[in-house]
């Protein structure tokens, strides 16, 4: 894959360039502190991936990005920042992925894998093939070929728990070093080690005897977990999302398919924390769809649809200010001021509580012209 970077810092570009060279998997063709000069260069070179900063000084890389695309529209995009506040404007023009400084060697290789698996993960929302598939999507889970949702029956938490952090890392050898720091810190090494041996058995045995096609391999001081047949719904998940139509009244329906394929967030019944990133990344991915549902509805005038979206927004993002300005001015279109009112005072509320925070002077400015 032929890569550029683009970071005003010169530090910046320099370890982004020793990650990328140390995975092997990047021709790195392009390297700019100035995204003027990578904007004239992609106009005469082509690129397949552009890791772009995001704060910068002469042109943020969200512009950099859109007039990127312009040039070269399957350009794929993976902005890296310090700030995480920039997540949903990044996902909003469909960037691959989203990494943090200082950027994690195991966390770029994620992003590794997730370009080579969008070449080889199909979804069609409508009919899905009957194939067996792990579940991570809310809880960790399977689907035989019948589609039936079954339960694995683990003798211990930590024999689920690895399972999950090997799935997590599928397709990759994960250093028996690190797996022992995170499943048993508590114990000296003699003892941790026996009880991954015990536990790989445990994860190894219960495989078996679903018939499942996955492996649990040992290779290079580590374990490595090879899906086989068996798909990952989440990658089934974000490939359908990735390679949709637009949101359209046309496809409203294929889209609330996808919507609905998201039971619940990554692992989010077990709160792993290593987890973490990753649940927030595919949030902010599912918080972005339903948003461009919901404003197709209401260009319709299908506020019902529109309205039952948003409370489903609400229950989950109970913080962001816009699904209840949302829902106010639905209300208020309606006539209803006292549900208005309702929800102002409940934002506030929330607000104040969780953040020590009001709404945003916008949303005071109209309300107050509602009720003045």
């Amino acid at each position: 894959m032929r890569v550029m970077i683009v970071d005003d810092e010169r530090l910046g570009l320099q370890s982004m360039m020793k990650h990328l060279k140390e995975l092997g998997a990047f021709d790195i063709t392009g390297v700019f502190q100035d995204p003027r000069e990578a904007m004239d260069w992609v106009m005469r070179n082509a690129v397949d991936i552009a890791f772009l900063d995001i704060e910068m000084p002469e042109m943020s890389g969200m512009v950099l990005a859109e007039r990127l695309m312009e040039i070269r529209p399957s350009i794929e995009i993976v902005f890296v920042t310090a700030y995480s506040h920039y997540a949903i404007d990044a996902f909003e023009i469909n960037a691959l992925d989203y990494l943090m400084k200082p950027v994690q060697r195991s966390r770029l290789e994620k992003t590794v894998r997730r370009l080579q698996e969008r070449t080889h993960v199909e979804l069609d929302a409508k009919k899905p093939e009957p194939q067996a598939m792990l579940g991570c999507l809310l809880n960790l889970h399977y689907r035989n070929d019948a589609q039936d949702i079954q339960t694995f029956q683990w003798r211990t938490t930590k024999a689920q728990e690895l399972f999950a952090y090997l799935i997590h890392y599928r397709g990759h050898t994960v250093h028996k070093e690190n797996i022992l720091e995170w499943m048993w810190p508590e114990y000296e090494m003699e003892k941790s080690t026996a009880h991954l041996h015990t536990t790989i058995y445990q994860i190894r045995r219960v495989i078996k005897q679903l018939g499942l096609d996955i492996q649990v391999k040992y290779q290079d001081e580590g374990y490595r977990l090879e899906p086989g047949s068996v798909l990952i719904d989440v990658d089934v998940w974000e490939q359908g999302i990735r390679s949709a139509p637009p949101v359209a009244p046309e496809t409203l329906q294929q889209h609330h398919a996808l919507l609905d394929l998201y039971r619940g967030d990554y692992l989010g019944d077990h709160r792993y924390i290593w987890a973490e990133s990753e649940r927030e990344r595919l949030s902010m991915m599912w918080f972005v769809h339903a948003k461009q549902v919901v404003d197709c509805h209401m260009q319709l005038g299908q506020y019902t649809e529109a309205m039952l979206l948003l409370q489903l927004l609400q229950e989950r993002y109970p913080y962001v200010e816009d699904i209840y300005f949302g829902m106010m001015k639905l209300h208020a279109m309606h006539g209803n001021l006292g549900e208005v009112k309702r929800q102002y005072e409940r934002l506030t509320l929330t607000l104040q509580q969780e953040l020590g925070v009001g709404p945003s002077e916008a949303l005071h400015t109209w309300y107050a012209q509602h009720f003045n």
